[in-house]
């Protein structure tokens, strides 16, 4: 680096110019080596050659590869120099976390695809690889480099006859962290044996199996543009009791919350299968269930609520139960635009087939809430939404009280 480069001040300390990564500027808390011998700090460097950069940024050398290596003993003196100004204020920098080697991926890959190896050896491996797709998206990009999600698959369903193996559940636990393509969502959703063994994985005894069964197959179904594979699946009787019972009973759980939110919402998209839903107690544990989810979450089940809505079996659910309007009617304007948006397409519903739940409407405010939304900034569906509600209300205020208001159909739901 040049010598020219004046030193940085860091709470009023001098920083050695040869601490400083050159592009950055910045103290290194990663230093890495590139093939040319200059070193940078990793995120610096990765930036620079993720916007398609092959030269070095120091010597506009070409770089042969970017194969990046840790500068050990430059990161011991920076954290030395680190403790030795801790008055200071200066604090040590952690010890980075290394990403995994390719070598060692590839290694552990093939120890858990062969099948001649130990049942330990095999296992040990999904479990290491598994640890190492946890810690970071630099692993996960790592490890799906080398085929991985092929080789995952291969084991998860190398034996769909049994519920039980050991092998398949650490091989869909690390599946689900990749985002799968389409020829890979098709290739499980075609073959029925799959999809029925995920749907007995719904049931497991272990809440992690479970989980990460209804998270494959929402990402299946989400990953697909056939319909017809998408009602093959969603035909599996036991797939929508099983992604409800997870919303029913595991509640103290966030990800299984929010997985099973997501896979419901995936199932109920086709409409020819919600009746299957509403058979499973869908309606009745997405009321029980609203208060205890985040905005995202909240938004997904809303909309899942709208969708159900749809059908008359729906309807009568959402109905039947106590808290859905008053909650319903509570979420409009609380939560997000698309929230509002989907909370009054529901109420729509509902109040156009019953005229108890026009009365609970009512009894809940729901005439202050639309009278805000309409004037609110959200959006013109869900206005739209709220003026169709206000005229099918319209008897039940003052007739003062209700403007103009269009007759527009309702929209469709907003896809995730």
């Amino acid at each position: 680096m040049p010598g020219s480069i004046e030193p940085l001040d860091l709470c009023n300390v001098q920083v050695p110019y040869y601490f400083r990564c050159p592009i950055s500027l910045e103290l290194m808390r990663d230093p890495v080596t590139v093939s040319t011998g200059q070193t940078y700090d990793r995120t610096s460097i990765e930036s620079w050659a993720a916007t398609g950069n092959t030269t070095c940024p120091v010597t506009r050398a070409p770089l042969s590869d970017f194969t990046l290596i840790p500068n050990h003993t430059l990161r011991r003196l920076i954290q030395d120099w680190c403790v030795a100004n801790r008055a200071f204020g200066i604090e040590r920098i952690p010890t980075p976390k290394q990403p995994a080697e390719p070598g060692m991926v590839r290694s552990l890959l093939n120890q858990a695809s062969t099948v001649s190896n130990p049942f330990s050896v095999r296992h040990s491996a999904l479990v290491r690889l598994k640890g190492l797709a946890r810690e970071s998206e630099k692993n996960r990009n790592v490890i799906c480099s080398h085929e991985a999600r092929e080789i995952l698959m291969r084991i998860l369903f190398s034996d769909v006859s049994s519920g039980s193996s050991e092998l398949s559940q650490e091989a869909l636990a690390v599946l689900v962290m990749f985002q799968l393509t389409e020829s890979e969502c098709t290739g499980i959703g075609s073959d029925s044996n799959r999809v029925v063994y995920l749907s007995e994985l719904l049931f497991h005894s272990s809440i992690e199996v479970r989980v990460n069964s209804a998270s494959l197959i929402e990402t299946v179904l989400a990953g697909m543009r056939s319909s017809d594979l998408r009602a093959e699946i969603c035909n599996v009787d036991e797939i929508f009791a099983g992604v409800t019972d997870i919303l029913k009973n595991l509640s103290s759980y966030p990800r299984a919350l929010r997985i099973g939110v997501r896979a419901l919402f995936a199932l109920c998209l086709l409409k020819q299968t919600r009746h299957k839903a509403v058979q499973a107690g869908a309606a009745e544990t997405l009321i029980d269930r609203l208060t205890d989810l985040d905005k995202c979450d909240a938004e997904r089940a809303l909309a899942t609520i709208e969708l159900l809505c749809r059908i008359p079996s729906g309807c009568s659910a959402f109905a039947s139960h106590a808290l859905t309007v008053p909650l319903l009617v509570k979420t409009i304007l609380r939560i997000s635009d698309r929230a509002t948006e989907y909370a009054a397409g529901a109420l729509m519903a509902l109040c156009s087939e019953s005229e108890q739940s026009q009365k609970d409407a009512v009894s809940a405010g729901v005439l202050t809430q639309l009278l805000l939304l309409v004037q609110s900034d959200c959006t013109d569906r869900a206005k739209r939404k709220a003026q169709m509600l206000l005229k099918l209300l319209r008897d039940s205020w003052p007739e003062d009280s209700i403007g103009n208001s269009d007759d527009f159909a309702c929209s469709e739901i907003v896809p995730f």
